[in-house]
């Protein structure tokens, strides 16, 4: 597996050859250009600082002894949070003011994968510009160290969730009483991650007496594939049908995406843990909406329903954040179980959704099926198509403009196609020769016609000389 080397970091597979794959050579270079990067911005005579924190990988803590002794060598100070979320890490960085952060974490990927994910001062991941004056430093491969009497110091925080969690519950859409006295029954997923440390402990701290965790120890061996999806789910949907529960919880190995299980083991959907937690907000507060462009038309609907403005963004963190910013949204994340919430951070954080939706839960005073039956309802069809190197993707997209001149066409990220009742969005890959197609219709079946007949109109095009 090659190594990918990103505006947002490193990741690959662990062993294998220097340059392939996620070595400890790889780290050290990785590692050693963002410390340039930091020096280089650094205000004159400003000892750095630099907070690093893993998910349960078992690569995990080889990778962050390594990240810490680049970090130091170059005579910055490290805080190391050890064992966390990657929403923990952002928070960290604001709370000790560092001027940056390191997440050790391959995010959703299996457990043969690691992963660098870089933050600036703000918390918040780097930005493309930045990225690639990253990646200019890499490949100038010139890099500079400390003297002995210059080297970083070394600082441990076991208290990091645990400050996370308090900013949590100051938030004033937080309802930690009315939670408590609902007496909720919860079930967690950990994925054999930070998960498993995390999310039970706030539950606690809102006052869930009755929590079952599942794949609870953070043994970086997970128990099913990471990812949140319906298909990988099965142990808990399983666990909730067979057992009186409200409502469960599964989050990815690094916490920053929240799947949420009905109390009848259906999920809610990956799409709509954005959209019920932004259901939730806009009731008490009036504020703009951003989501990116492949997430559900179902957040904007509910934006119009509160006479509020949506915005879509360009697909990743990073652009939606910016999106999320100059409108001034109060609410907003990706579809993928991914929610922002701006009066805490800057950052996809399944803690805060969890808190949030609880705190929907206890006051309405309805089961999760009844909330979801009171969102629009949409369904989304995922698929993707090779496409040759020679194929220039924004010339395809430049025909499928004027193939859909009549619809209202978005190009901030490849091409969105948006009818009346339904849209396409189709995307190139960032780490693959291959188009991904995304089409949400008010039916299954109508969104995947959708797909089916936009890869035909694509593979159409692809033949012609």
């Amino acid at each position: 597996m090659p190594l990918i080397k990103s505006i947002s970091g490193i990741r690959g597979t662990i062993g294998g050859k220097v340059g392939e794959n996620l070595t400890p050579i790889d780290v050290v270079l990785f590692t050693s250009a963002f410390t340039t990067f930091l020096f280089e911005n650094r205000s004159k005579n400003h000892k750095l600082k630099v907070v690093v924190g893993r998910d349960a990988r078992i690569s995990g803590e080889i990778i962050s002894k390594i990240v810490v002794a680049t970090l130091q060598s170059a005579g910055i100070d490290v805080i190391d949070v050890g064992l966390s979320t990657t929403p923990t890490v952002e928070m960290a960085v604001i709370l000790e003011n560092a001027d940056g952060g390191i997440v050790i974490t391959a995010s959703h990927n299996p457990m043969e994968w690691n992963a660098l994910k870089l933050l600036n001062a703000k918390g918040e991941f780097i930005s493309a510009a930045d990225g690639k004056k990253l990646l200019k430093i890499i490949d100038e491969n010139d890099f500079s160290f400390a003297q002995v009497d210059q080297l970083g110091g070394y600082f441990i925080d076991n208290k990091a969730i645990n400050k996370h969690i308090e900013a949590i519950l100051q938030l004033e859409a937080v309802c930690k009483d009315e939670i408590a006295n609902a007496d909720f029954s919860v079930v967690v997923d950990g994925v054999n991650s930070t998960g498993g440390i995390a999310i039970p402990q706030l539950l606690r701290t809102l006052g869930v007496k009755n929590i079952t965790v599942l794949n609870g120890e953070p043994t970086g061996v997970f128990a099913h594939n990471p990812e949140p999806l319906p298909e990988h789910l099965h142990e808990i949907s399983n666990f909730i049908k067979n057992n009186r529960v409200d409502v469960g919880f599964v989050v990815d190995p690094d916490v920053d995406r929240l799947a949420i299980v009905m109390e009848n083991g259906e999920l809610l959907g990956e799409e709509y843990t954005l959209v019920a937690v932004a259901d939730y907000i806009l009731q008490h507060k009036k504020g703009n909406t951003v989501s990116n462009l492949s997430s559900t038309r179902a957040l904007r609907d509910i934006s119009e329903k509160y006479g509020v403005q949506y915005t879509p963004a360009a697909v990743g963190e990073v652009n939606v954040v910016e999106k999320m910013k100059k409108v001034n949204a109060i609410i907003g994340g990706e579809g993928n179980g991914g929610v922002i919430y701006p009066a805490l951070h800057y950052g996809r954080d399944a803690l805060v959704g969890v808190a949030l939706f609880l705190s929907y839960l206890a006051k309405c005073k309805k089961k999760c099926t009844e909330i979801k039956a009171s969102l629009p309802t949409y369904f989304i069809a995922k698929n993707k198509i090779s496409i040759p190197t020679q194929c220039s993707p924004n010339q395809l997209f430049e025909h499928l403009s004027k193939l859909y001149k009549n619809e209202k066409i978005n190009r901030i990220d490849g091409i969105k196609i948006d009818f009346s009742d339904s849209w396409v969005h189709i995307r190139a890959s960032n780490t693959e020769p291959i188009l991904r197609i995304y089409a949400e219709a008010q039916s299954e079946g109508k969104s995947q016609l959708l797909v089916k007949e936009v890869i035909n109109v694509i593979e159409e095009y692809l033949q012609l000389p």
